[in-house]
Formats: C-alpha cells, sequence, structure tokens
C-alpha cells in the first residue's frame, strides 16, 4: 500500500547534480593567467594575487594551499625558491618551485600580513589564528574566473592545481615529471587527472622518432 507513496517522493526529490556541469574543472591557458593577475592587479587585491600564484606554481590542493604556514615559503627573510609540502590526502611530501612572479607577490602580500613563520600565509578573516577556509577559496576562484568573463561552472579550484601542470605536460610529453609535481602515486592517477586522451597519446607516439 504504501509502495506509490515512495515512488511519488523518490520522483519528486531532486538529483544532487541538477542544472551543475559536472566532470573536471578546466585548466587555465597562460593568457587567462594574466588576465587574472591584471584583474586582481587593478583592484589593489594583494593577497589574492599572492594566494593565484601559489596556487598556480605550487599545483597544490586547495586544502593543502590554505594550510600553509609562513615558515613553509620564507626562510632568512626571503621568499624561497623551492619549497615542500606534506598532502594531507596522500601523507606523501611534494616540492615545488616558486618563480619570481609569485615570489614577488608573495612578500608584498607578507610585508602587509605580517605575522611569524608559525602563522598562516592566508588567515581567516573571522578568526584570525585559523587558515582560510577552502569554502572562501573557492569562492575566491569562482570571483576570479568570472572577473575575466570566463563561465564560473567550467573552472573551480581544482583548474588552478591543473594549471601548471597542463602547460607543462603539453610542452614536454613528460608524465612522470607531471606525475611528480602533482604528487601523485601512479602516473594513472595523472593520466585521468590531465583527461589526457588517445589523441593526445597518438600525437605524442608520432612526435617520438628513434
Amino acid at each position: 500500500m504504501e509502495t506509490p507513496t515512495i515512488a511519488h517522493a523518490s520522483a519528486k526529490r531532486q538529483v544532487w547534480n541538477a542544472g551543475r556541469t559536472v566532470g573536471a574543472k578546466r585548466a587555465l591557458k597562460p593568457k587567462h593567467i594574466w588576465e587574472i593577475r591584471f584583474y586582481l592587479n587593478q583592484r589593489r587585491r594583494l593577497r589574492d594575487r599572492a594566494l593565484f600564484d601559489l596556487a598556480i606554481d605550487s599545483k597544490l590542493r586547495g586544502c593543502d594551499l590554505v594550510q600553509m604556514k609562513i615558515g613553509d615559503i620564507v626562510s632568512g627573510g626571503q621568499i624561497r625558491t623551492r619549497a615542500i609540502v606534506m598532502q594531507q590526502k596522500t601523507g606523501r611530501p611534494v616540492q615545488f618551485e616558486l618563480l619570481p612572479d609569485a615570489r614577488a607577490s608573495l612578500l608584498a602580500w607578507l610585508e602587509r600580513r605580517g605575522g611569524t613563520v608559525d602563522d598562516f600565509v592566508f588567515p581567516s578573516r573571522v578568526d584570525h589564528t585559523g587558515h582560510l577556509s577552502t569554502r572562501q577559496y573557492a569562492r575566491l576562484v569562482d570571483e576570479w574566473v568570472t572577473g575575466i568573463g570566463l563561465m564560473r561552472s567550467e573552472y573551480g579550484t581544482h583548474s588552478l592545481r591543473r594549471t601548471k601542470a597542463s602547460i607543462i605536460y603539453r610542452a614536454t610529453g613528460n608524465l612522470r615529471a607531471v606525475q611528480i609535481l602533482l604528487g601523485h602515486s601512479k602516473i594513472e592517477n595523472t593520466v585521468r587527472y590531465l583527461g589526457i586522451d588517445v589523441e593526445d597519446a597518438l600525437a605524442l607516439a608520432e612526435n617520438t622518432e628513434f
């Protein structure tokens, strides 16, 4: 007797991903990187510019990015050229480089931010002893991409993680290097993460001579 009621309730229940774009978020193109930097510079948003540059260079997941401490990237009053972070998801360390643009924006932000080596690089505005939340980071990314005319549904925090890795892969075809940079335990994970398909594989094969 109750079956029709249950079926009716199930039919009314909205699917969790209704109206959402599901799947891997797109990586940013080099021109998008410069457009977002210009967008943030014009608005004098030092923190956001530093956060964006660090996200691109570090290739870290959002949960690892927001929990970075000043001591992770600063040594002797200078921004490190290389840093290392322990990944929460895998428990494995991953190293990354900090290029001049990122070092400059981070230095400008930290000079304003102040703090000690034990403080978070990007503190929470609600609780200054805590760090920026991953949710707030995601909101900022939405704001940045829409600010330069991109569709928010197609980009997210993983877009920033994938961007430099995708550029390196396209330029070199070196999956092993990208695997190391992303901190993946298996190269199959890197293939899936970058969205490499048969056409990519064939193009690489055609350009490889013995």
